[in-house]
Order: structure tokens, then C-alpha cells, then sequence
């Protein structure tokens, strides 16, 4: 791979949309790594957008959120293109009658916990002997498949249950306890082996289609990792926990303008102390088994690796924290110095202070610029685009945003007026559209665009509500993504040279 000709084309003026893979459309519940997959990269093609945001990718959990999955490196087993498995000869069509009944306008994920593994181990009992080979293989480049396949396995056994409920003799990882499940639980363990072969698999095939067509990866890096995870399981050392192995203090953010009490993650801490004695060990594996599958990685939360919101594990919100300082440049330049060969975004929202802002600089990263963020009729913000600069991404709105045009109609009028004194907005282009070309004529070398903005979609089209449980379900119609579509957005793009055609 030519490395400076990559991070030539991430300096040139560039555009992206993002979408997460769980709003794909298709049938069967949930957008996946298959056929629907594939034409989104020709439509990013077609509207002459050079990168895919798709946010985490992982195994989710408790909360159907990507923020909060049972392993850092684990793919999510729903993004698994049954078609390909019918096509493959590992299940039958028949069998996906239960989940063709599904409702596509949204995801259940109830629905889909219910009756997706059964089609899925249908295809493991089928494939495992065929692929033997190549899964020994598989597992010898991911060897943290086999605690995370252990993992699954109990989680089954219990009943789900989080591993701080387990028999302390495997909780606590006992030699004789972790060497007497793996003989029992043994075909359990190799399902989920097989079902992380299969999203390697079928993924890294899109994602080398989307790189041949020129589309670039950006997937997001959560700072935190779930309680109820592999990660934490078997490496309790590396986070700050009692001597049962729960966290006295968990992760949030105080009050801010996504939640007036704050948001409680309830995510351990990490203890920064510990990691720094291996040289952050557990963060380079982290990154390391990640980034094949990302040729951009945003990091989540960066602000925290300055300093971070510390709740008391007992309280019920996120108001009564405290902030602990983090392990800053220490860390982030060992990040940005053992990965020279992976592109970074730092996600700096929320409360920044100037020492966040002291870190970013000396980090080398972009930071983030959301427009909804920039429309105080004061004109100071950062986000607002006269005071954008150069190294910096550019969005309309975040996943964690309702969509603009939701945004205007709850937002006061005041900050509505400045908004259309300063954008121009007017009712024949759509608000939307308007906010859409403020971000593409920013001075920021890259803008990326919901896909619900670009659509021009209301509140129930939000992708998260943050501190509140129930998202992450929004989907993509089919007949959404059409040549008239793709045209208007590549003629935007190029009229302010975001993309790499000639006139």
C-alpha cells in the first residue's frame, strides 16, 4: 500500500456520507454486508463521494447500541448477509421465511435475537468442516477470538446473565474453570469463532470493493468498552474496579446540550496508570485488530483522554461526577506514533476546555464541526464555518443529532433567523439543502453528511437520543437512493471542488 498517497488524498478537498450499516436497506430486519451494501457504494460513487461513515461495527449489547458491545474487536453476527450464506450453499432460503416477515422500515432488534441465531447456526453446521482450514488461520491472525468465543458460550450458559453474576471460579478466570468450559462448551465456542470468520469475510470483501471504487472507510473507535464485555473479563487490570470486580466510578459526560442530567454510560475507567507500565499494551492490541477493517478511524469521546467525567457507580444520572485528568499526550502520541499508518478523526464535542484543545493541536487530528452546534447569533462558535480551519470534518448533523430539518423546527427562532440570514435558506432549495452547501463551501479538507439530511427527514428519522434507550433502529428505503438523488448531491460536490473529477 502507498501510504503518502493515502494521506495526499485525505488532505484534498473531499466529501462523505454516513450511514450506518444497520440502516442499509434489505430484507431479513437489518441492513447487512450484502447486496444493498454494495449498490450504497455505487450510489457513494455516482454522487462522487470519496468516504462511508459507518460508525462501530461491533457486537452490540445491552441497548442495541454499537457504543456498547460484549468485545472491542468482535463484528456485529447481524451484519452477516444471509443471501451470501444461501448462495454459499450454508442455509437454505426456506429458512429465512420467519425473518422475510420482518418490518424493514425499522429494526427489531428483539425480533431478530429471537430468530437470527437459529439461521445462523444452521450455517456453522454446515460450514465448519468446509472451512476448517481457513478458520485455523482466521483465528491465528484474531487471538482474541477465543476468549471472546468463550465468552459468548458462558454468556449463553448463564443465561445472559453479565459475567460479575458467573461462579467466581470462571469469573474469575480460574485455570481449571476456563480449561472445564472450553472441553463442555465446545460447540458453542466454535459457533461464534465461525460466525466472526464469516463477518471477516464477507466485510473485508466490501470493504476492498469500496476501496477499488475509491471509497474510503470511516468507522468510529468507542473510547470505552461495555462492563458486561470480553475486554473486561479477561483483562480486569487494565480498569479501575473493587476487589469483586465492579467498578466504583463509571464513565459519562456532565449536563450539556444532548441532556440536561447529563449522560450516565455506565462504562468502567480505565486505569491509565496500569497501562502506562506496558507502554499501553491493551490500546495498541485495541486499535491494531480495528483498523484492518477502517481506512479512517474516528475516536470517540477524545476529550476524555485529557480529562474525564467520573460518576459514582451507585448514582442513577450523570450530575454529580467529577473530572479526573486523563493520560493526554502521553498516550495519544503513542497512538498517533505506532499507527503512522492509519488516518484519525478526534470527536471533540461536548465541554471543551483549553487543554482539549491544547491536546488536539499537539496531536496532529482533526477535530469535528457540527453546523446545528454553530448557530448562536453571536457568530463566535467554533462550528460556525467562518471559523472553521483547514484540519478539521465537517458535518450538518451527527448520529447523535436529530436530523436538520427536525432541528428547525424545535429550534428558537432567533437561532433560526441567523441561520437563514446566514445560509441564505430558503423554501424552493429546502433548509436542508441549504445548511448541506454551508458545510460543503467550509474551508474543512473533508464533509460528511447524514444520509437523513440529504433525504430531508424529520425526528423519526433521529439515530440516536442520547441518554435515552431505544435507538439505533432507523432504515433506509430502497427506493430513497435513486440516479436523481446521486446526481444532485455529485453537483454540489463538485461545485466546490469536493471531488476528484475534471470539469
Amino acid at each position: 500500500i502507498d501510504w503518502d498517497k493515502i494521506k495526499v488524498e485525505m488532505i484534498e478537498r473531499s466529501a462523505g456520507i454516513l450511514l450506518p450499516i444497520s440502516s442499509l436497506p434489505g430484507p431479513y430486519g437489518i441492513g447487512t454486508l450484502g447486496k444493498q451494501a454494495y449498490a450504497f457504494v455505487d450510489f457513494l460513487v455516482k454522487a462522487k463521494q470519496s468516504y462511508w461513515q459507518v460508525l462501530p461495527i461491533g457486537h452490540t449489547s445491552y441497548g442495541d447500541s454499537p457504543y456498547q458491545s460484549f468485545s472491542s474487536f468482535a463484528g456485529n453476527p447481524y451484519f452477516i448477509d444471509l443471501d451470501l450464506l444461501a448462495k454459499d450453499g450454508l442455509i437454505k432460503k426456506k429458512e429465512l421465511r420467519l425473518l422475510s416477515k420482518m418490518d424493514d422500515r425499522e429494526v427489531d432488534y428483539g425480533y431478530l435475537y429471537e430468530y437470527r441465531y437459529d439461521v445462523l447456526f444452521e450455517a456453522y453446521q454446515n460450514g465448519w468442516k468446509r472451512y476448517r482450514n481457513q478458520i485455523k488461520k482466521f483465528v491465528r491472525n484474531n487471538p482474541w477470538v477465543e476468549d471472546y468465543a468463550l465468552f459468548m458460550s458462558l454468556k449463553e450458559n448463564f443465561g445472559m446473565v453479565s459475567w460479575l453474576e458467573w461462579p467466581d471460579d470462571i469469573r474469575l478466570r480460574k485455570e481449571d474453570a476456563v480449561r472445564r468450559y472450553r472441553k463442555e462448551l465446545k460447540e458453542g465456542i466454535e459457533f461464534y469463532t465461525f460466525l466472526q470468520y464469516l463477518f471477516e469475510k464477507q466485510y473485508l470483501d466490501l470493504k476492498k470493493y469500496a476501496n477499488e471504487k475509491g471509497i474510503r472507510i470511516i468507522g468510529d473507535l468507542p473510547i470505552y468498552v461495555a462492563m458486561d464485555s470480553a475486554d473486561i473479563w479477561t483483562h480486569p487490570d487494565q480498569f479501575i474496579l473493587d476487589e469483586n470486580e465492579k467498578p466504583e466510578f463509571v464513565a459519562g459526560v456532565p449536563p450539556d446540550y444532548f441532556s440536561k442530567n447529563g449522560q450516565l454510560w455506565g462504562n468502567p475507567l480505565y486505569d491509565w496508570d496500569q497501562m502506562k507500565k506496558d507502554g499501553y499494551k491493551w490500546w495498541i492490541e485495541r486499535v491494531d485488530g480495528v483498523k484492518k477493517y477502517f481506512d479512517v478511524i474516528r475516536i470517540d469521546h477524545f476529550r476524555g483522554f485529557e480529562s474525564f467525567w467520573a460518576v459514582p457507580a451507585k448514582h442513577k444520572t450523570a450530575k454529580h461526577g467529577h473530572w479526573v485528568k486523563g493520560p493526554a499526550i502521553d498516550f495519544v502520541s503513542v497512538l498517533r506514533d505506532w499507527f503512522h499508518d492509519v488516518d484519525f478523526i478526534a470527536e471533540d464535542l461536548g465541554m471543551i476546555s483549553d487543554e482539549v484543545r491544547v491536546l488536539l493541536d499537539q496531536s496532529g487530528f482533526p477535530g469535528m464541526r457540527v453546523l446545528q452546534f454553530a448557530m448562536a447569533p453571536d457568530g463566535t462558535s467554533s462550528h460556525i464555518p467562518h471559523n472553521h480551519i483547514e484540519n478539521c470534518v465537517c458535518y450538518v448533523s451527527t448520529h447523535d443529532n436529530k436530523p436538520i430539518n427536525a432541528w428547525i423546527d424545535s429550534v428558537k427562532p432567533k437561532d433560526l433567523k441567523y441561520a437563514k440570514d446566514y445560509f441564505g435558506l430558503n423554501e424552493e432549495e429546502g433548509y436542508n439543502y441549504g445548511f448541506i452547501r454551508g458545510g460543503m463551501s467550509s474551508v474543512c479538507r473533508l464533509f460528511v453528511c447524514q444520509m437523513q439530511d440529504y433525504l430531508g427527514l424529520g425526528d423519526d428519522a433521529t439515530m440516536n437520543n442520547p441518554g435515552t434507550l431505544g435507538n439505533w433502529k432507523w432504515r433506509l428505503r430502497k427506493d430513497q437512493l435513486n440516479d436523481a438523488l446521486a446526481k444532485k448531491i455529485a453537483y454540489m460536490t463538485h461545485i466546490y471542488r469536493r471531488d476528484k473529477q475534471e470539469d
